[in-house]
């Protein structure tokens, strides 16, 4: 029993019984088999349900101690044991769900918990053999080593040892010749490390092509699809995505560069120069990381009865970490304490704006967790596949505008103008990322020198914009290995950007007048209930796969990035 003043910090951590979750499952199989009413089966897998979220409390608890600290060596090794471990014991979970789907009560569980319940299920029955098991094992180790790669990075740079995190503040800086000092440093790192971020790669396609292969597909794409929870669309339908972002969002991208070096006087807009976005220096987050939660609880409060509750909570429990520290793992993430109906919040401050975007796009994804893991009855129905999860977070980010002031003070519009055009440019980025995966995956022979080729070209496809200045590593390719999601989390990239589309229609309905934080809190409420299609319909959100919808959001970025410009002082031209 947890004590009800519990803090994270405070919380035991007990490594699984994995014997006794084996015979309890099995247990949990027959009582299925054996069960004589509908009501019986659910009592049956919400027993499982409990059992379940303790299991994965534990594990959480791994994984966030881990990365706060990457060279703790007792959760290095529980981390070890758990990637080690649970691919063994899949098949178990494999055979509970299937007890539950041929189970002659299955309708009965349907008008209960949804269709996308068992959609889910033979999702997960679909993308698991246990021949793939060591295959698992060998991924987990390879991801693990790329996390402590880059948690542990040391970059000398202005006197000071800087993590990856704590340089890139300096790709602001109004001194030109530190911004492409910083953004040499920091490519150096990856150049430094080329070979063996190289060969982790290069063992990743291979393990994971070998895994589609065992589950009878060409490579691993389709099972990449399918771990993203992806039924509704398949790759036809994100190639015709990618291209219509080239089209219709790819031109715009491109003027709001050209203004921006016009505005900053200079010729053209380098790779080094893309985040300082005014000449008088970017907006700035004022205060103190504690003084800045402090601000955040305070906006919560003041913008909905139920994101005051939801903060609360968090503060309440500690329930966050936003500090840069040495061998804390790199970028942010929320990640769900299940036990506790517990968010985590993890990022890492560093100064910029930065801090204030992910803040607000974790709480975001911590706000649903919340929200709708007390509306659900099993803890798998919380979330939703990641192109709606996304929404989740990148929407929150935007309805955070009106409360800006607190934390920018009288660089606040210098913000918001910032942040929506960074919104919107990166969605090519975002397309560059996923066309590369499938060309990787789809040519299993390639090698270092063609996967720089391909980010070459796509990158010139999408973002043809984008110049390095003369460095030879960046220029030949080698900017597609500073991409965590290209390591850890396959074909989840493009999701960014189709979340980033719905995100751009709330706040067009939030202009509008029309109830978007309905619409959201409608969203967020469904958890994974329903597939994509619905769950947009549901919610009242277009469908970003539609031509129409794509197009819709350039016309209106135009119009907004005007509004948002024209009350930044100074900044009164139009962009052309």
């Amino acid at each position: 029993m947890v004590n009800a003043n519990w803090k994270f910090s405070e919380l035991e951590y007990k490594r699984p019984d994995t014997e006794e979750l084996v015979r309890a499952t099995q247990e949990a199989i027959e009582a299925v088999k054996n069960a004589k009413s509908g009501e019986e089966v659910l009592d049956i897998m919400m027993a499982v349900e409990e059992r379940s979220k303790r299991l994965y409390t534990m594990v959480t608890i791994v994984n966030i101690r881990h990365t706060l600290d990457t060279q703790d060596e007792f959760y290095d090794q529980e981390n070890k044991w758990i990637d080690e471990t649970f691919p063994t014991l899949m098949p178990y979970f494999l055979q509970y769900n299937a007890a539950i789907e041929e189970s002659q009560f299955r309708p009965y569980i349907e008008e209960k918990l949804g269709k996308q319940y068992f959609v889910e299920m033979d999702l997960q029955k679909k993308t698991f053999c246990e021949v793939n098991i060591p295959l698992m094992q060998q991924e987990a180790k390879l991801t693990d080593e790329y996390q402590s790669l880059m948690a542990a990075c040391q970059v000398e740079f202005m006197g000071e040892k800087r993590n990856l995190y704590g340089i890139q503040k300096f790709f602001e800086h109004d001194d030109r010749e530190v911004r492409r000092a910083a953004f040499k440093a920091y490519s150096d790192f990856y150049h430094g490390h080329e070979q063996r971020l190289e060969e982790i790669w290069d063992e990743l396609i291979k393990i994971r092509n070998e895994m589609g292969r065992n589950l009878g597909y060409e490579n691993y794409i389709p099972v990449g699809y399918m771990n993203q929870g992806r039924t509704d669309y398949g790759q036809e339908e994100v190639a015709s995505f990618r291209e219509q972002v080239k089209k219709e969002l790819v031109p715009f991208c491109q003027k709001l560069f050209d203004a921006q070096a016009k505005r900053l006087g200079i010729d053209k807009v380098m790779a080094y120069d893309e985040k300082r976005v005014f000449p008088d220096g970017n907006a700035r987050p004022i205060g103190t990381p504690e003084e800045l939660t402090e601000k955040a609880r305070q906006m919560y409060e003041e913008m909905s009865p139920e994101t005051g509750e939801f903060f609360d909570f968090m503060t309440r429990y500690e329930l966050y970490d936003f500090v840069t520290r040495e061998n804390k793992h790199l970028g942010g993430y929320c990640t769900f304490l299940q036990d506790l109906k517990a968010p985590f919040i993890f990022s890492n401050f560093n100064g910029t704006s930065a801090d204030i975007n992910v803040l607000t796009h974790e709480a975001g994804h911590a706000f649903q967790a919340y929200y709708a893991s007390r509306r659900m009855p099993l803890h798998s129905m919380t979330g939703s596949t990641s192109e709606v999860n996304e929404i989740h977070s990148m929407a929150m980010e935007l309805f955070a505008y009106p409360y800006m002031e607190r934390f920018f003070g009288a660089d606040t519009d210098k913000y918001r103008y910032a942040h929506f055009i960074d919104a919107f440019r990166s969605i090519p980025y975002l397309v560059s990322v996923d066309e590369f995966q499938h060309r990787v995956f789809a040519e299993p022979g390639s090698g270092p020198s063609d996967w720089r080729r391909f980010w070459k070209e796509t990158e010139q496809k999408y973002m043809p914009w984008r110049s390095y200045d003369g460095n030879e590593f960046l220029e030949s390719g080698g900017f597609w290995m500073q991409k965590q999601h290209v390591f850890l989390y396959p074909f989840y990239y493009v999701d960014y950007a189709l979340a980033q589309i719905d995100a751009f229609a709330l706040y067009r309905k939030q202009l509008a007048g029309e109830d978007a934080w309905g619409s959201y809190l409608k969203l967020c409420g469904m958890g994974g209930k329903y597939g994509y299609f619905e769950t947009l319909e549901r919610a009242g959100i277009p469908m970003p796969l539609d031509e129409d919808t794509v197009k819709e959001t350039a016309e209106f970025a135009e119009k907004q990035a005007e509004v948002l410009k024209a009350k930044v002082p100074g900044l009164r031209e139009k962009i052309v």
